[in-house]
């Protein structure tokens, strides 16, 4: 029986890209979770506790964008541009209805998705996330950079400061956070090039100035969870898509921060899965 930190990647081709993707619990039935993931990140960013948790229940996959980890062509600097991929590779695994968990950019992606096809979504799970033209998304560039920085200059990954607050309740989340994505030791994905992540942060810019767009046509229930002290995507722009989506449910976890997720993944699971039963 496969783990997340032991299942094979694969590959489809669609729209003249091929794809690495990963999937867990096939057989579970249930509608399809295709997860769409952060910044910088390809398939070993997702956290093991998380994916084999959905996979219980669901058909869970992930997969590498263009120009993203193994998979190939130019990557994309637009968040269009990255929705439409994700359809393309959608439909290629033969998926009529999907539901989309998107963390951060993977929840700006979904957001896109669901206005290019809302017949394609049924559920969506947006985490750390907000709308387009979102106080503070159009800097992002700037708090990763500093916090790069802080990386080097203390010999620490940058997530630790990027995604967990500075209390000791997140330095320790995020140190097992950090543990959890090493548990993978053979036939690791590709890490991201500069040239990638330069593209996402232009996609993020672009979509943090763009005007403000019509979410109350989206009809499918979502559910909106971030940490209440989050730098990458400022936590009120979680508030903010609540408001603006007519059958959205809010959680905001106490003492965490982006990735607020990854910390209270024991908490987080089974919330997920409750959400997509119903």
């Amino acid at each position: 029986m496969h783990r997340w930190t032991d299942v094979p990647t694969k590959s489809i081709s669609a729209g003249g890209v091929d794809f690495a993707y990963r999937e867990l619990g096939a057989r579970n039935g249930a509608t399809p979770v295709v997860c769409l993931v952060h910044l910088a990140a390809v398939l070993d960013n997702w956290d093991p506790r998380i994916m084999d948790g959905l996979a219980a229940k669901h058909h869970v996959i992930a997969f590498d964008s263009r120009g993203v980890g193994a998979s190939s062509g130019s990557p994309s600097d637009s968040m269009e541009q990255m929705a439409d991929d994700a359809i393309a590779f959608i439909k290629a695994m033969g998926f009529a209805q999907v539901d989309l968990f998107g963390f951060s950019m993977g929840g700006m992606i979904a957001q896109e998705i669901v206005l290019k096809e809302p017949q394609l979504v049924r559920r969506m799970i947006v985490a750390g996330t907000g709308p387009a033209g979102g106080k503070g998304i159009s800097t992002v560039a700037r708090v990763s950079h500093w916090d790069l920085l802080r990386g080097l200059v203390t010999g620490q990954d940058p997530k630790q400061f990027l995604f967990f607050t500075r209390t000791p309740g997140g330095i320790e989340a995020g140190k097992a956070f950090l543990a959890r994505l090493k548990e993978r030791s053979d036939h690791r994905d590709k890490k991201i090039t500069i040239a990638a992540y330069l593209a996402q942060l232009r996609a993020l810019k672009a979509w943090g100035r763009k005007r403000p767009v019509d979410l109350s046509a989206v009809r499918q229930p979502v559910l909106i969870l971030n940490g209440d002290d989050d730098r990458m995507v400022p936590t009120s722009n979680s508030h903010e898509l609540a408001r603006r989506l007519p059958n959205s449910t809010l959680f905001i976890y106490p003492d965490a921060g982006h990735g607020s997720v990854f910390q209270f993944h024991a908490d987080f699971v089974p919330r997920a899965i409750e959400f997509l039963g119903r």
